[in-house]
């Protein structure tokens, strides 16, 4: 992947992630019982899926309560840390005309390639699955 496609892609995903947690805001504010989004999954299934709950995750680390985001669901965490961090190291390199967010991508990308790596991955992914139908999201 070239730098040009990497900042397209981070910049396109917060975006919407960023318009993603207004809407919810709004909705959230204009209405008595508040609404986090849907899931595809869970509404055919009826079963969360891996990642149900990060909105929720989100606001709640957003209000200072970090103990309920991990509650939520601790993808959100990451969600935050990519959502904060990556339009300012775009910015950074951008303006020092160096690709420090593309080196670190591709030596996570190369990292994230190695068999015990892509196994716990999978088993974290897995926990948290059955911790969010446990919970009941």
């Amino acid at each position: 992947m070239n730098r040009g496609k990497l900042f397209s892609i981070l910049l396109l995903a917060c975006t919407a992630g960023y318009i993603w947690l207004a809407i919810t805001l709004y909705n959230n504010r204009i209405s008595a019982t508040p609404k986090y989004g849907i899931c595809i999954i869970k509404t055919i299934t009826n079963i969360p899926c891996p990642s149900c709950g990060s909105t929720r995750a989100v606001l709640s680390f957003l209000n200072g309560d970090i103990l309920a985001s991990l509650y939520w669901n601790p993808i959100g965490i990451i969600l935050i840390a990519i959502m904060l961090i990556s339009p300012f190291w775009i910015l950074f390199d951008v303006i020092i005309k160096k690709s420090s967010l593309l080196i670190f991508y591709n030596r996570t990308e190369f990292f994230l390639r190695k068999k015990w790596v892509v196994i716990s991955a999978i088993l974290l992914i897995l926990a948290n699955w059955i911790w969010n139908i446990y919970k009941e999201l």
